[in-house]
């Protein structure tokens, strides 16, 4: 099995580890009950490939690469709020903490159309998308915006950047679909 593009490699490895009910990426029962049958095809096969790719992609990243990575696209609630906070720690701006966490965690949990965030479980409450609740302290909104927009452009690089080393990765590793095909 090949990837479509880099981005669909990172969402399917990084789902990986909550497809099953086990809990992460044990696939050593399925590769068991595969042999037993046979040859591993199927889901099976792409459900051991995006799982081998987590590992890859875990330990070929850099820390700050791979959190950038679980902070925008994982689906997994605990290691998503664990890589929020190492990268609120990490974000370098001149606003208060709070405001760098909540910048953060609306960068990495945005607000998704519908109604009250209906369609998705992994929405903050409103609230959390007003940036006048962001801070004690009164501070222009100019000023406010342009922290945010600074926050946000510093963590879009990140995953960028941690983009372009997993297409260097999937691509040694002759997992990405060709474009010259």
């Amino acid at each position: 099995m090949t990837y479509r593009n880099v981005v669909s490699a990172v969402v399917r490895a990084l789902a990986a580890e909550t497809i099953n009910s086990a809990g992460g990426c044990d696939f050593e029962p399925k590769v068991q009950c595969a042999k037993q049958s046979g040859e591993i095809l199927g889901k099976e096969a792409a459900f051991l490939q995006d799982c081998w790719v987590f590992g890859r992609l875990h330990k070929g990243l850099s820390a700050p690469q791979w959190r950038s990575l679980v902070a925008k696209y994982s689906t997994h609630t605990d290691r998503k709020h664990a890589a929020i906070t190492e990268l609120t720690k990490a974000i370098r701006s001149p606003a208060p903490e709070r405001f760098r966490h909540c910048a953060v965690v609306t960068w990495a949990l945005p607000k998704l159309l519908g109604v009250e965030g209906k369609r998705s479980t992994n929405v903050l409450p409103a609230g959390w998308y007003e940036m006048d609740n962001w801070t004690d302290e009164p501070h222009p909104v100019k000023t406010q915006e342009r922290w945010r927009r600074e926050i946000r452009k510093a963590l879009e690089r990140a995953v960028d950047e941690a983009l372009v080393e997993v297409g260097h990765i999937l691509e040694h590793e002759g997992l990405l679909i060709s474009e010259a095909a």
